[in-house]
């Protein structure tokens, strides 16, 4: 089972940019799809972005343009750079992994945007 770890979030105004980091433990990510969600209150956990482990990546559409996905497989870390950010993308940002039907998931990283 791999361990999850997110970081990056915080406070930021509208129209700004955060990087978010998930670094993963206990097993090597290059074989794992890996995808940030976000839970606002009240709302539930959706998917914001993914990535194969072949590098193909997806974007939920109130994102696409302004979020990227990357990983770095040789530090076992996915980011998701996060611009022009307005305040609907307030929520819990977390890190997720998945092998088949195995799943892993971080303890999530709090992002608000306002003024």
């Amino acid at each position: 089972q791999v361990q999850l770890v997110e970081s990056g979030g915080g406070l930021v105004q509208p129209g700004g940019s955060l990087r978010l980091s998930c670094v993963a433990s206990g097993s090597i990510i290059s074989i794992y799809t890996m995808g940030w969600f976000r839970q606002a209150p009240g709302k539930q956990r959706e998917l914001v972005a993914s990535i194969s482990n072949g590098g193909t990546t997806n974007y939920v559409d109130s994102v696409k343009g302004r979020f990227t996905i990357s990983r770095d497989n040789a530090k076992n870390t996915v980011y998701l750079q996060m611009n022009s950010l307005k305040p609907e993308d307030t929520a819990v940002y977390y890190c997720n992994a998945r092998l088949g039907t195995q799943l892993s998931w971080g303890q999530g990283t709090q992002v608000t945007v306002s003024s």
